[in-house]
């Protein structure tokens, strides 16, 4: 198992690093490897400044992060009761999907492998092929006795329409691979691309389609109620998006008597996520340690006289203090409605920022 840490740096930088590679002996169970993840965090010091884990999408990972959700739930190192916690990979998802889609024409996609090697042994069966391009296998076959095998017109048909349908995962597939950028902001808007095109395909009037992407279907609804709302916060934080993409996405992802509720749901558990920050912020100005950040709830030396000099002081001073503290992180109308309320990013806006750049922390 290999275990790889991202994080933002003190200049706003994604990083990435491989912290380890685990072998993990079978029978590879789920405690099994929440107890490697875990101690490789313990290894390098990070156990409690872990804000999610993304894992493939296999059950044995459900039950290591079952475990692992527990133990920093247990530890208060973890945030929005854990909501956030376990991400399944949208990347492995689609491999899954694409694989669906390429075994309904397996058997087709092995003869036209076959025939490319057959034709490129030798140099004069390449210069024959040549020849005969426009009309390709059919033409070649009668050239060729010993070349039996071909994809008929059929068989094209079939990877024609496979390959229509699998454009849109190559492209959702590439927007969200990028390694030197965040990624996270980009995935509803693909995720929705996906859902309305297999909703589009799921009662074509070709059995052959139909039967690919009803499979494909399964696998994609499963992912989308589970991992829908991460995706959906990190697109609201996106100024080009804000709350705009979740009323435009959710009607195309739900029926129309979920779309509020999941609406409803998302806005809250943003709120929710505000809410802890702001706690933690005032907590912080209140002279705690920043060990509150990672969820350690025993104040430093210095914190703890402080509060002990607070029990002298009046109850007024020590509410008035309270009062302007609050005040200055939470104001009437807070940071989030602002955000919210404001407009949408655009080129106008700033001319300085490039509004197709994919890096969200340039904003």
């Amino acid at each position: 198992m290999v275990i790889t840490g991202h994080w933002i740096d003190n200049n706003w930088r994604l990083q990435k690093r491989v912290l380890n590679f685990v072998h993990v002996p079978p029978p590879r169970q789920g405690i099994q490897i929440a107890d490697a993840i875990f101690k490789c965090l313990m290894d390098w010091g990070i156990e409690s400044k872990v804000y999610t884990v993304s894992v493939d999408n296999a059950s044995n990972n459900d039950s290591a992060l079952r475990c692992l959700k527990d133990t920093f739930s247990r530890n208060k190192c973890i945030l929005a009761n854990g909501k956030l916690f376990h991400v399944r990979c949208y990347a492995h998802i689609l491999n899954l999907m694409v694989q669906d889609g390429l075994s309904q024409i397996k058997e087709i996609v092995d003869t036209i492998k076959d025939s490319v090697e057959f034709i490129n042994k030798t140099d004069g069966r390449r210069l024959q092929f040549a020849e005969i391009f426009q009309d390709v296998f059919p033409s070649y076959r009668d050239r060729e006795p010993n070349y039996d095998f071909y994809p008929t017109t059929k068989d094209w048909e079939k990877v024609s329409k496979v390959c229509n349908i699998l454009k849109a995962f190559w492209t959702a597939t590439h927007v969200i691979s990028g390694s030197d950028y965040p990624t996270a902001n980009l995935y509803l808007n693909e995720v929705c691309r996906i859902k309305v095109l297999l909703d589009s395909k799921v009662d074509d009037e070709d059995d052959f389609v139909r039967s690919m992407v009803q499979k494909m279907k399964l696998k994609f609804d499963k992912y989308l109620g589970e991992s829908n709302l991460l995706m959906s916060i990190v697109a609201i934080l996106d100024p080009r998006c804000k709350m705009r993409v979740i009323n435009y996405c959710f009607p195309l992802l739900y029926p129309s008597h979920e779309v509020q509720s999941n609406i409803g749901k998302v806005q809250q558990a943003l709120y929710d996520l505000y809410d802890e920050y702001v706690e933690i912020h005032v907590s912080g100005q209140s002279g705690l340690s920043s060990q509150l950040l990672i969820g350690n709830d025993h104040p430093t030396k210095n914190s703890s006289s402080a509060s002990s000099s607070v029990s002298h002081v009046s109850g007024m001073s020590e509410f008035l203090t309270h009062i302007a503290t609050v005040k200055s992180v939470q104001p009437i109308k807070n940071e989030l409605d602002t955000y919210s309320e404001d407009g949408l990013l655009t080129a106008t806006d700033d001319s300085t920022v490039d509004i197709m750049n994919l890096d969200a922390l340039k904003w």
